[in-house]
This record gives C-alpha cells, sequence and structure tokens, in this order.
C-alpha cells in the first residue's frame, strides 16, 4: 500500500474550496493535460455522497477508465472518493478541508495499491507515485489559483 500525503494552504473560504474540490466541471477544466472526461455517474455539478462518477482520461499514454463512489461527505470538512472500477487494486482518496485564520487547509490523503505483483510496485515506485503526486499538486495549485485570484 502507497500513501500520499498533500497538503495547500488556500487563501479562500472552507466552503468555497471544498466545493470546488468536488465540482466535476472544475476537475474536467483543471486537467485538460490528461482530456479527462466524466462519461457516467456524475457527469457535472458538484458530487454528492453515495454518487458515482466514471472518469475517462489518458495517462502514460493509455486510454483509462476510473469509476469512483463518494463513500463519505461531511460539508464542508471532508469527503472521500474510493474507486470501485479501475487500473489500481485499490484506490482511496480523502479529501479534509480544515478552517485557518487566513482561509483553508486542503489535505489530500490518497492510498492505494498497485495490481501485478512485483511488476506493480516497481513501476510505483518509479513512476506512478510521483506521477500521482505531480498530478494531484497540479490540481491544488489550479483550485488554489482559480480561489485566490476570486477573492
Amino acid at each position: 500500500m502507497t500513501t500520499i500525503y498533500l497538503k495547500t494552504l488556500i487563501k479562500a473560504p472552507i466552503d468555497q474550496t471544498f466545493d470546488l474540490a468536488r465540482s466535476i466541471d472544475f476537475h474536467i477544466k483543471s486537467s485538460e493535460k490528461t482530456k479527462e472526461r466524466a462519461i457516467a455517474g456524475r457527469t457535472s455539478g458538484l458530487i454528492e455522497l453515495k454518487e458515482t462518477v466514471t472518469w475517462q482520461a489518458k495517462h502514460f499514454g493509455v486510454s483509462c477508465i476510473h469509476k469512483s463512489l463518494i463513500t463519505a461527505l461531511e460539508y464542508p470538512n471532508n469527503f472521500t472518493d474510493e474507486m470501485i472500477r479501475g487500473h489500481f487494486k485499490t484506490f482511496k482518496h480523502q479529501h479534509i478541508f480544515n478552517k485557518t485564520h487566513s482561509g483553508t487547509e486542503m489535505i489530500d490523503i490518497v492510498e492505494y495499491e498497485t495490481p501485478y505483483g512485483v511488476l506493480g510496485r516497481l513501476f510505483d515506485i518509479i513512476l506512478l507515485k510521483k506521477y500521482l503526486i505531480t498530478f494531484l499538486t497540479t490540481r491544488n495549485q489550479a483550485i488554489k489559483l482559480h480561489l485566490e485570484n476570486k477573492n
């Protein structure tokens, strides 16, 4: 099991940060590089508890499908999405939001397992973890820039 922990400080209210982080439309906009599209389940607006979204994207030159279910949501403090279909053995992404004196602390905790035994673990060590950190950091910076330029 691999764990990624990221913290992003955003000078914006917690409710705005929470809503932008669960916006399907903003996710599509912020991940143009991988051509992500929501193709089933919730395909626009704000995803809610027990809803699914199926993403189609291109990663490492391969078209991928990733279907997630929102398994927990406590407005505006946290939500969790878990993969129910995709290329990972398991994938869980916790989004945590804490109000700060200057705005919001947004925390991502991603826990995942790769398939294919030793080959999957090697792929994770050599490429995948760094790729996911870059993908999440880019997305978080897009949220930060959008909200801080708005407020």
